[in-house]
């Protein structure tokens, strides 16, 4: 089970627009802006009548009914026997900051800016992130930092981290195809860890998909483990 501390800093840094709570499920506005932010998540006890209501909130929103369960919660039962089906399952992992932020950087591997440059923005975009999954960023209150990878000469990846508390987490982070595979992106990790230190954050986060053989990859290289795993449903 995700803890309440790793759960507020998950919602901090990747915020939905707005929120609706109907008894115990807060419904996220996404607008546009992905499953996370536009799912309902169980905050409290809960009565089946409350899935309505979500069901209802995300019609007034004009947004699919979405479900973000973790796994083992009962409500998964009930939002099946309403027609829903479990996907993309999805891992939290969780490292800490120091082992990671020990090691030098090499020269303009990572870059720290903020706002986001445009050639950010420009590979986000490409590699699926557009513009209204980039304006969640916007909405973070804590400290955030936008991460520029290059290699080769040339810009090849991005990445976005916030800070919640004692809890930095790592978002779209994001290298082009022709330059995966080459260390790019655990240098991008341990620029996110070096900007959560000095942030005063002690662990770093992230969520990645189950599917995603090869994030899992070097992420257990780096350190992370499993600290919770949750699964959208929907119809």
């Amino acid at each position: 089970m995700i803890s309440d501390e790793f759960d507020a800093a998950l919602q901090a840094t990747w915020p939905a627009a707005d929120y609706a709570q109907t008894g115990g499920l807060r419904v996220g506005r996404g607008l546009g802006g992905g499953g996370r932010v536009s799912a309902a998540r169980v905050t409290g006890p809960w009565a089946p009548a409350d899935i309505a209501k979500a069901e209802a909130q995300h019609d007034a929103w004009d947004q699919p009914p979405l479900f973000a369960i973790e796994d083992g919660d009962p409500i998964a039962a009930a939002l099946a026997d309403r027609g829903y089906v479990r996907t993309r399952p999805t891992l939290i992992l969780s490292t800490p900051v120091a082992p990671l932020a020990e090691p030098p950087i090499p020269p303009v591997m990572a870059l720290e800016c903020w706002p986001p440059l445009a050639i950010l923005r420009e590979l986000w975009t490409e590699q699926g992130i557009g513009p209204d999954r980039q304006a969640v960023m916007g909405r973070v209150a804590g400290p955030r930092v936008a991460i520029l990878g290059r290699i080769d000469d040339r810009a090849a990846a991005a990445g976005f981290a916030a800070v919640h508390g004692n809890i930095a987490t790592l978002h779209a982070l994001a290298v082009l195809p022709g330059f995966r595979r080459r260390g790019l992106a655990g240098w991008m990790v341990r620029r996110a860890a070096r900007f959560a230190a000095a942030q005063g954050a002690g662990t770093l986060a992230l969520a990645v998909t189950e599917a995603n053989r090869e994030a899992r990859a070097l992420y257990d290289a780096l350190g992370f483990h499993r600290i919770g795993s949750y699964a959208y449903w929907t119809r």
